[in-house]
């Protein structure tokens, strides 16, 4: 089956007039949506913490034409932090009309193994920063009487749970928890909630970190056994950026409060994505951990 792009089957200004923070936006996923908002008439801002990806990623987007992005390095899990980058974009670039919440942070690992730093590595990430960006616009699109659209990134964890990936899978069901109760709480001001859950979309963040070849199998043991997807494929970042669109795009106002799995069909089709490591050897984990290792320092360097 082709998973080669096809013509994007939206209007290239669907999103004109739109202004929309895309939080980890210098790679993986939030850089491929990035582009795709822009080319559809969006203005784009990208927060994350390495500078230098943020700059290659917003001068990409520029390149491609469209309006163009800003980009800061902000650390969501510093709520003051957060809050004062915001009140930037406020008075420097006008209200934002739609957030997307896609900072995050995970790796594999037996949960016997995790120590306290390497869980609120991830937890503080997609938990509290997600909540951060999403208080701190959403106060200020009810103060002002704004519409506004929050879109979060989770996965079919917060529907099964996942072995492996703990920290995220109880971070990520926290995400889907506030999507649910703010869609109920904000409706009344416009302001509507929503989620994607996709399966496995090959990314360089993902295929990093969510290996479990400790960097002795090929790209196809990256993520998870796509035998294992009806599909038979990963989905693309192409696929995951249209659904967003048609989200933030106004489209349907009437949709809050949903978290719609994109994953070929792998949820209903079997267990949990990574139930299948229980057969790893101390030492398979132990490559793992190195690989992890290697994964971090090298994103520690990009940031300095």
């Amino acid at each position: 089956m082709s998973t080669q792009p096809s013509p994007s089957p939206f209007r290239p200004d669907v999103l004109a007039g739109q202004r929309i923070l895309v939080t980890g936006g210098g790679s993986g996923l939030g850089r491929g949506l990035a582009l795709s908002l822009a080319a559809h008439g969006a203005e784009v801002h990208l927060w994350g913490r390495r500078e230098g990806l943020l700059r290659e990623a917003a001068e990409e987007i520029a390149a491609a034409g469209g309006p163009r992005p800003g980009f800061a390095t902000v650390d969501v899990r510093d709520a003051a932090a957060v809050e004062a980058a915001v009140q930037r974009l406020w008075e420097e670039r006008g209200p934002l009309t739609g957030v997307v919440n896609n900072a995050a942070g995970n790796f594999i690992a037996r949960t016997e193994d995790l120590s306290p730093r390497g869980f609120q590595a991830v937890t503080e990430t997609v938990m509290n920063g997600s909540y951060h960006v999403t208080h701190a616009v959403g106060r200020r699109w009810i103060a002002e009487g704004l519409p506004g659209s929050v879109l979060s990134t989770l996965v079919s964890w917060v529907f099964t749970g996942s072995a492996y990936v703990v920290p995220s899978a109880m971070a990520k069901s926290a995400v889907h928890a506030m999507t649910m109760s703010l869609a109920v709480e904000w409706a009344r001001h416009g302001i509507r909630l929503n989620a994607i859950a996709p399966g496995p979309i090959p990314t360089e963040y993902t295929s990093a970190v969510l290996s479990s070849s400790g960097g002795e199998r090929g790209d196809r043991g990256a993520m998870t056994d796509l035998d294992a997807v009806p599909a038979r494929r990963a989905g693309t970042v192409e696929e995951f950026s249209r659904l967003a669109i048609f989200l933030l795009s106004g489209a349907c106002d009437y949709l809050t409060g949903q978290t719609i799995t994109m994953d070929g069909g792998q949820m209903l089709a079997g267990p949990s994505t990574f139930s299948a490591l229980a057969e790893l050897t101390d030492e398979d984990w132990a490559r793992i951990a190195e690989q992890g290792r290697r994964a971090a320092a090298a994103s520690k360097e990009q940031r300095g």
